[in-house]
């Protein structure tokens, strides 16, 4: 998803945090969370079996529900903290971790800062009162990924966003470039021997175009797959007339950098326009027998209708693992969600709302507070959630 809160807002939920995380770690404690406090366990181990994600401790088939944990794409990047974790509150990771489990959910998807994990462009950015590193961002990271298997949940690591160059804020590449193929060698060298950890390998792929509205990179399925095509150098918060490019690395070397690092574990490819379409998938995909079709579910995009998903996604879910890596609408209570999860229950597909962050005004904000308090999407997301966690 590319709406991001405003900086400014930002700012003011950091500040705000100081005291809503206090509040919050006082909910935990005295156990008047609005969610059942989960039991801690070890979380599931997924391995791709043909068509299904299956858990290697008991083989059983593996659907993965949760949400996307949002601030360590842009924080970073922002110079206000390695996320939005750091506001205070006593022992915060945990707070958070305990607050999705006991939502029922299984999965957590962290969108990552590319320039943030390897230090590139001026990231991550420190402030006045605080020096950032890269080993301090991927020291955070790995924190709260160990936070969060310690309450169950499996963890997915994004590659998301990058650093604007020159200026303290983010945004998003078309494609792979040659310095995402070293973020993910990094990152599988870290996470090699955690099984309890998946990989996105780049949140949404997309074609370009300028400020009239003309198309100047139009992305393939073969430059997807195998690279080589030039994409703009702009990221999708900056106008762009196509002439600065760079060479565009595709899902396969991806693939082969996680693999060379030693990491075995399951591998989600978005498809083309912003991981919405994957009607090219199967015919394009990697060579690897560990990967996993992500499916970006907006109401606002071109595949939105059951027809589309019998015709693609239906198809397509017979042969490989699907997952709805991000699932939202403009309005997440006026149906379309609602009917989304019934399709996606019926075929198997498991899904990860957008999105577990305190972004005042956003109507797909699932939660208030680090407590997880739930706003009204968040109520939709949580019944579903416990409801598929009381069934598997």
């Amino acid at each position: 998803m590319r709406r991001p809160p405003a900086r400014a807002l930002l700012v003011l939920a950091a500040a705000l945090a100081l005291v809503l995380a206090a509040v919050a770690s006082a909910v935990v404690l005295t156990g008047s969370l609005e969610a059942d406090e989960p039991s801690t366990g070890s979380a599931p181990r997924p391995v791709v079996e043909g068509n299904r994600l299956v858990d290697g401790r008991t083989g059983e088939t593996w659907v993965p529900r949760g949400v996307n944990w949002s601030s360590l794409e842009y924080a970073c990047a922002q110079g206000w903290g390695y996320s939005s974790l750091e506001a205070g509150g006593t022992d915060p990771m945990t707070t958070q971790a305990l607050a999705i489990a006991g939502w029922g959910a299984d999965t957590v998807r962290l969108p990552l800062n590319q320039d943030c994990w390897l230090g590139t462009r001026a990231a991550p950015v420190s402030d006045e009162y605080t020096e950032r590193t890269p080993a301090g961002y991927r020291a955070h990271v790995g924190a709260f990924v160990e936070a969060l298997n310690a309450q169950g949940l499996v963890v997915v690591l994004d590659l998301h966003s990058r650093k604007r160059i020159g200026t303290p804020e983010f945004g998003n590449l078309a494609m792979p470039d040659s310095e995402s193929l070293a973020f993910w060698r990094s990152v599988g060298e870290a996470y090699a021997d955690n099984a309890s950890v998946m990989f996105d390998a780049f949140n949404e792929p997309y074609s370009r175009y300028d400020a009239a509205d003309r198309l100047v990179f139009d992305l393939t399925w073969e430059c997807w797959r195998d690279g080589g095509c030039a994409a703009p150098a702009e990221d999708d918060r900056t106008a762009t007339t196509g002439r600065t490019t760079y060479t565009a690395q595709g899902m396969q070397a991806v693939v082969d950098a996680l693999r060379d690092a030693g990491a075995q574990q399951p591998v989600l490819l978005g498809g083309l326009d912003y991981a919405n379409d994957l009607s090219g998938w199967w015919e394009h995909r990697p060579d690897d027998d560990q990967l996993v079709a992500a499916f970006h579910a907006y109401d606002f995009k071109e595949c939105a209708t059951s027809e589309c998903w019998d015709e693609v996604l239906a198809p397509l879910a017979r042969r490989v693992p699907v997952l709805t890596g991000e699932l939202g609408a403009t309005d997440p209570l006026d149906g379309w969600v609602a009917g989304y999860l019934d399709w996606a229950d019926q075929h198997g597909v498991g899904a990860l709302f957008w999105v577990w962050a305190d972004h005042a005004g956003d109507p797909m904000s699932l939660g208030r507070g680090l407590s997880g308090r739930p706003t009204a999407w968040g109520r939709l997301a949580r019944s579903w959630m416990q409801a598929e966690a009381r069934v598997s």
